[in-house]
């Protein structure tokens, strides 16, 4: 992906040009400084396309040589590509480790899922970004991936119809797209904690 190299008086330019073409005064109190918070802000919502602030993804070897499955769980913010607008909700993981294959270190989910959703997104390619950066960090040793996102959209919720913004998705790989049962046992996971 090829980015622009605007320095930051052209990006001001641009967001005062924003704000006056949605019929506001950008040198108003209250607005004089918006291009350099948003400026900022973006910095930290868009950080997932800086490589730099990629996570390290700690990894050990399955010394108890458990087949168990692993469950996680949280909450994930993102942006939705459509419309530039915030959606956000919960997050349900999980993975079966080989028995003679890498563990996840107990954070690294969720540093993850949140490197994945500070980009623009669509739900279900967030759910897929984060298995494959998962995946790679155990080095395919992995039995099988599950994840659940259940979010709320804004740019359904405020615009548009203007109902209730809910959407989830699912991902499965390996044994959880192989196994019903192994599926049901995370689909009883996830409602537990309901």
């Amino acid at each position: 992906m090829e980015t622009v190299n605007a320095d930051t008086q052209d990006i001001k330019r641009a967001l005062r040009f924003l704000i006056t073409a949605i019929g506001e005064d950008p040198d108003r109190e209250g607005l004089k400084d918006t291009p350099d918070r948003i400026i900022r802000m973006w910095k930290e919502i868009f950080r997932g396309y800086n490589p730099s602030k990629r996570p390290h993804v700690t990894t050990f070897r399955n010394s108890a040589q458990s087949e168990q499955m692993v469950f996680d769980t949280g909450e994930f913010y993102s942006m939705c590509e459509h419309h530039i607008l915030p959606f956000f909700g919960q997050y349900y993981f999980a993975y079966l480790p080989s028995p003679d294959g890498l563990l996840l270190g107990i954070s690294k989910v969720a540093r993850v899922v949140g490197y994945c959703a500070a980009r623009l997104q669509m739900q279900e390619r967030l759910a897929k970004d984060v298995v494959d950066m998962l995946d790679e960090a155990l080095e395919g040793t992995a039995l099988g991936f599950a994840i659940v996102l259940r979010g709320q959209h804004l740019c359904k919720s405020m615009r548009g119809v203007r109902s209730h913004g809910d959407m989830g998705v699912s991902y499965y790989t390996g044994a959880f797209k192989e196994s019903a049962a192994l599926r049901a046992e995370f689909l009883a996971m996830i409602k537990a904690e309901g």
